[in-house]
This record gives structure tokens, C-alpha cells and sequence, in this order.
């Protein structure tokens, strides 16, 4: 089990757990002495402790078991209570040879602890003592409810393990699903519609005819839609079939951007740590996206991409000095719509609305924990 926060309800069974043990020590029928307050101080520690059973459940055994040697041998004759719920939270904890090695010293050396406080006793008649402080039944029935519960726990881990992975794996079928059936159905159409207009523009031409614009807006339109489509049916496959692409690979849409005549930047400030696949891939999308849309609407000359990595998140900023301005903001389709999607999904941030000196600028922030 992995280190947890302390919580509210920890709190309660420690202060709860502490407050029954001091009064318990109060309640004794014993002659004060000046260790008293020693004493009480280790019944308030031993309780208090468990407050930390979640955290560091070996050393709250380990604390909880001196406290209960100590104020045994002090003379307070007090049911090791702690100790009980030390064991539990040590074998819930998954160190089960270690609550056991814990439990079998606490039975062999509680006797000799009392024996410093009644002098008057048979080694005996100490460990029967130590055996009802102790309470045998109880410690093994706290060990065997820690060990239920910690099987419980990982059932339960890996039950939603199974679901995570059976809706991933439907939700690969589908999108395979998807992107044959849009293969199968749109592909041919488009194909037909692009290479008709094309062979059309191209005899009247040859004719020394002017083409209809019409005939030319089929074209253009023809050849965006197999651009589109192809871009879809890349997406529809990128998470099953098609390889993955991340930051790895930003480079190289920042050289292909440069390829197109766009003069293209890119800037990565801070230490590089190894990201979550889900944000590595968000990331790629984001700067890819970003770009082509720089490419096909912004008719910027300059694009700027800045990577910012920082300890609780990854920032991603996407520039263009193009034709958008606070009045004049261009119309980027659902590509926009994805991106923001992906970042939603992440818990992250996206702004994208043109900046007050001209162009557009596109932000993301991503939180992210270091893999």
C-alpha cells in the first residue's frame, strides 16, 4: 500500500484511541509516583501515533510497542490497545513478516517489562498478565483484519484495472470501427469528385477555356475534403494502430513547417522530465494542429513554439504573426474543438484567441505528475 495523507478519520481513531488509554491509566487503583507523568505521556504518544498508521504503519508499531513496554514497566497495568491497531495497520500495509516478528517480541518481552514494576510476581504469573494486556484473540483477529482487507483492496484495484482496460480496448474497436466505415463509404466519393473536377479544370484548359469557378470551387473543395478525411482517419488510429507521437517528435513538425516556407521556431525552457503517455500525445496534437492551422488560415510569415516544463505542469504556446487580430479572428473548424477535447480530458487548460499586437496565439497547460 502506498504512503497516504493523513486524514481526518485517522486523527479521530488516535485521538480516540489515546483518550481511552489515559483514562484507562487514571482509572487505575495505584500508589503515585514521580513517573507518573512519564507514564501518562506514553499512553497519550502510543495513542496519538496511530494517527500516522496510513503514512508509516512499521514505525507506528515500533512507537506504539515501546510505548506500551514503557508504561507497563512504569507500573500502568493497561490494555496495549495501540499496539492492536499498529498490528492491523502493519499487515493491511502489506509487511506481514514484520507485524508478526513485532508481535511475537511484544509477547516474550512485555512479561520482563512488568516484572520491573512488580517485583513481587512469578515469571509466571507475568506472562499471564502480559497475555491478558495483550489479549492473544484480539492480536491475531487484528492481523486477520488487516490481511482481509488489504485483499479486499487489491481485488478491488484490480477489478478496475480490467474495467479501465476492457472500455480502452471497446474504445479502440470503435474508433477502427469508425474509421473503416468512413474509409469505405467517403473515401471513393471524395476520390471520384476530386479526380472528375481535377480532369475537368485540366480539359479546359487544354482547350484555352477559362474554368468555371465553379468548377474550380469543386476542385479546391474536393482536394480539402481527402485532406480533412485523411487527417480523420489518421486520428481514428492513432491510439490503436498508427505510431505513437509525442514530444519526440515536435522537431520534426516544427522542420516540416520550415518546409512550407513558414519560418518556424522552437523554444523548451526547463529540465525535461518523462511525461504520462496520454500528455506526451496531447502535447503532439496541440503543436501539430496548431501549425497547420497557422498554414492554412493565419498567411502568417513567422510561427513560434515555446515549451515550458515545470514541476506540477506543462505549458505549450503556439504564436503566429498572421492576419487575426482582436477584430478579425479566423475560422479553424473542429480542429480547434479536438484540441480544447484533449486538453479537457486532461484537466488542463486551452486559450486560443488572437493576440492584441496581431496574429494568433494558442496556450496550453497540462497538469502532469512525472512518470
Amino acid at each position: 500500500m502506498s504512503r497516504a495523507p493523513i486524514r481526518i478519520g485517522d486523527w479521530a481513531v488516535a485521538v480516540g484511541a489515546a483518550a481511552i488509554l489515559l483514562g484507562a491509566g487514571l482509572s487505575g487503583q495505584r500508589s503515585p509516583t514521580s513517573l507518573d507523568l512519564l507514564g501518562y505521556a506514553l499512553l497519550i504518544v502510543g495513542g496519538l501515533g496511530l494517527a500516522a498508521h496510513r503514512w508509516v504503519p512499521v514505525t507506528v508499531l515500533t512507537v506504539s510497542g515501546l510505548c506500551v513496554l514503557g508504561y507497563q514497566a512504569i507500573g500502568f497495568d493497561v490494555a496495549a490497545i495501540a499496539f492492536l491497531i499498529a498490528v492491523y495497520a502493519t499487515v493491511r500495509a502489506g509487511h506481514h513478516l514484520i507485524a508478526v516478528a513485532g508481535s511475537v517480541l511484544m509477547v516474550v518481552t512485555l512479561p520482563f517489562a512488568m516484572l520491573l514494576a512488580h517485583h513481587d510476581w512469578s515469571v509466571g504469573e507475568a506472562f499471564t498478565q502480559a497475555r491478558d494486556a495483550l489479549q492473544l484473540a484480539w492480536l491475531i483477529a487484528a492481523g486477520a483484519a488487516g490481511e482481509a482487507l488489504r485483499q479486499a483492496e487489491r481485488r478491488a484495484d484490480e477489478a478496475e484495472r480490467t474495467r479501465e482496460e476492457t472500455a480502452r480496448r471497446r474504445a479502440d474497436e470503435e474508433r477502427l470501427h469508425i474509421a473503416r466505415e468512413l474509409h469505405d463509404s467517403l473515401t471513393h466519393q471524395i476520390s471520384v469528385i476530386k479526380v472528375q473536377s481535377e480532369a475537368a479544370v485540366h480539359v479546359a484548359l487544354k482547350r484555352g477555356e477559362a474554368a468555371p469557378e465553379a468548377l474550380l470551387a469543386i476542385r479546391e473543395a474536393g482536394r480539402e475534403a481527402a485532406r480533412e478525411l485523411r487527417a480523420t482517419l489518421e486520428a481514428l488510429r492513432d491510439d490503436s494502430t498508427a505510431p505513437r507521437q509525442g514530444l519526440d517528435h515536435v522537431p520534426d513538425l516544427v522542420e516540416r513547417a520550415r518546409t512550407t516556407g513558414l519560418d518556424a521556431t522552437l523554444t523548451i525552457e526547463g529540465p525535461r522530465v518523462d511525461m504520462p503517455a496520454a500528455v506526451d500525445r496531447t502535447v503532439y496534437r496541440i503543436i501539430q494542429e496548431s501549425l497547420t492551422n497557422i498554414s492554412r488560415h493565419a498567411a502568417a510569415t513567422t510561427a513560434s513554439v515555446r515549451i515550458c516544463y515545470r514541476p506540477d505542469a506543462l505549458i505549450i504556446r503556439v504564436d503566429d504573426d498572421g492576419k487575426a487580430g482582436p477584430h478579425n479572428s479566423p475560422v479553424h473548424g473542429v480542429g480547434l474543438l479536438g484540441m480544447r477535447e484533449r486538453v479537457n480530458a486532461l484537466g488542463g487548460q486551452l486559450r486560443a484567441a488572437p493576440r492584441s499586437d496581431g496574429g494568433f496565439s494558442v496556450q496550453a497547460e497540462l497538469p502532469v505528475e512525472p512518470t
